[in-house]
């Protein structure tokens, strides 16, 4: 047993100090990244915004908006191939991930998927525990098979892991280990890594060898998002700032004169028992389902979250997202905003 002394940090712990800046407008802004990736050698440009693969947000609704304002959306794991054939390719066809699991049935079906969607670039391999030597070996699997592909791989929270998947074949590392606001693996397991911390540490880890990151949760207003990015992370995913919308397919409820839809956790009981039967008798419940407010289409949200975003690298002096990280210094703080008229 050993403790780590030095402090670790959320989102919510720092906020970014102002800095002199030339920039006239909002509009001077570029958000657009163009990235090349390590294994794959693939090319990608657009703004690094991207749809979680959770029910209610990875959907080809989702990612047919999304993909207007060149961000990516990464599709639920439950598509099939026939899914994939209905819809057809994209407009922009760097706009979409395929998700996979690593057991033997998922590896059939992403098979399945690109043999009939040659055209998909992306392949997320997504569990919740990125440490398994199993999980490795799987991504390097996924890598002989696929070598022109670009590979998203995760979670994990560290370095030394981060450094590992790209090795072993990975081009972007996921990081992330319950942040997401309808996880609740922290509070099953004990364990986890404040976000702005493991983004900072994976993201020197990963640029160090070429690789690239993705921040995945903890986000809950366009603000964490720019802080995301000051962090040095390449892309940052959402999934509950962008459930409730018509786009997401989740049912409308009404409670008490107000719309709401369903949310919940992939590793929620509601989620595996929607696509596994249950709860296995081996595994607890990690995530939880929660009714968020009806929020209709997708693009308010989207031209909110942007628009917050540009103004942040006014206020620090970033002409475009990749000057972010070198405009930002972060400053620890005990409160984040006056909350007097926020509804508790």
């Amino acid at each position: 047993m050993r403790i780590e002394q030095d402090i670790k940090l959320d989102y919510k712990d720092v906020l970014l100090r102002p800095k002199r800046s030339t920039l006239k407008s909002r509009m001077e802004v570029d958000l657009n990244r163009s990235y090349t990736f390590k294994n794959s050698g693939l090319a990608w440009n657009g703004v690094p915004i991207m749809a979680a693969n959770m029910d209610g947000v990875g959907t080809f609704a989702m990612a047919q908006i999304l993909q207007q304002y060149g961000m990516l959306s990464c599709l639920v794991k439950s598509y099939r191939a026939h899914d994939y054939k209905k819809q057809g390719a994209p407009s922009k066809s760097q706009s979409i991930a395929v998700s996979t699991g690593t057991s033997n049935a998922d590896f059939d079906n992403l098979q399945e998927i690109l043999a009939q969607s040659e055209w998909l670039q992306f392949i997320c391999i997504d569990v919740a525990n990125g440490y398994s030597e199993h999980f490795g070996d799987f991504v390097e699997k996924v890598r002989i098979q696929y070598p022109t592909k670009t590979l998203i791989a995760g979670n994990v929270v560290t370095a030394d892991m981060t450094q590992e998947l790209l090795l072993r074949g990975a081009d972007i590392i996921k990081v992330g280990i319950g942040p997401g606001s309808v996880c609740t693996t922290r509070i099953q397991t004990g364990v986890g890594y404040p976000q702005l911390s493991a983004v900072i540490e994976c993201a020197d880890a990963a640029h160090g060898l070429g690789g690239h990151v993705i921040a995945d949760g903890g986000c809950t207003c366009p603000g964490d998002v720019a802080k995301a990015f000051g962090a040095g992370a390449d892309f940052v995913m959402l999934g509950g700032m962008l459930a409730g919308h018509d786009e997401g397919g989740g049912q409308l409820i009404k409670t008490d004169g107000n719309k709401r839809v369903e949310f919940y956790g992939m590793s929620s009981e509601t989620a595996m028992t929607l696509h596994h039967g249950g709860v296995a008798e081996y595994r607890s419940s990690e995530g939880r389902t929660v009714k968020v407010p009806y929020k209709g289409g997708i693009k308010n949200t989207v031209q909110d979250l942007l628009g917050g975003l540009r103004s942040t690298c006014t206020y620090v002096g970033a002409r475009t997202l990749k000057d972010l990280p070198k405009c930002a210094t972060f400053i620890r703080v005990n409160s984040q905003y006056n909350d007097v008229w926020v509804r508790k």
